[in-house]
């Protein structure tokens, strides 16, 4: 499968040390499926710190997620384990992951999300609501988090 990586500036080399702290899925390389998604975070991301905006590509053998080479969790929705999740990692201020998994799939916590995010943690709302606010939204999108170097090295950049 082809994955791509929406940035600012091109690279060769992934560099985890790179990664920042309080992410949707913890520090790690984040990927899509999804082109037209990967353009529009490379545009988001040159429009706030300038470059140019760059898609790199990436194929990943997808049997590498069954075969049991590397660690894999997969949310296919919005559901209360992966808000867990989310919350979990966005308030983990340490480099090091609190999970495992070398892989993780599931949808992006958005800007739309995130606000829903800071109303449960402001006790605003709890999480049924949370949740429930979340089907309204329109569009979910998904994406592809690379946690260790043994999952990196599973991906060429073509």
């Amino acid at each position: 499968m082809k994955l791509y990586h929406g940035t600012n500036k091109p690279f060769t080399e992934i560099e985890l040390s790179k990664s920042q702290v309080g992410k949707d899925f913890g520090c790690g390389f984040y990927l899509s499926a999804n082109e037209a998604q990967a353009r529009e975070l490379a545009e988001f991301k040159t429009n706030l710190l300038g470059g140019t905006p760059t898609i790199l590509t990436y194929e990943f053998d997808e049997e590498k997620l069954h075969d049991g080479s590397l660690s894999f969790q997969s949310f296919d929705s919005y559901t209360r384990e992966w808000a867990d999740f989310i919350f979990a990692n966005r308030n983990n201020r340490q480099r090091e992951n609190i999970h495992t998994f070398d892989i993780v799939y599931g949808p992006i916590a958005n800007d739309k999300v995130g606000v829903q995010i800071r109303n449960v943690l402001e006790n605003n709302i709890d999480m049924e609501t949370f949740l429930e606010r979340l089907h309204y939204m329109k569009g979910i999108t998904f994406q592809y988090f690379f946690a260790t170097q043994k999952a990196i090295n599973s991906l060429r950049l073509i």
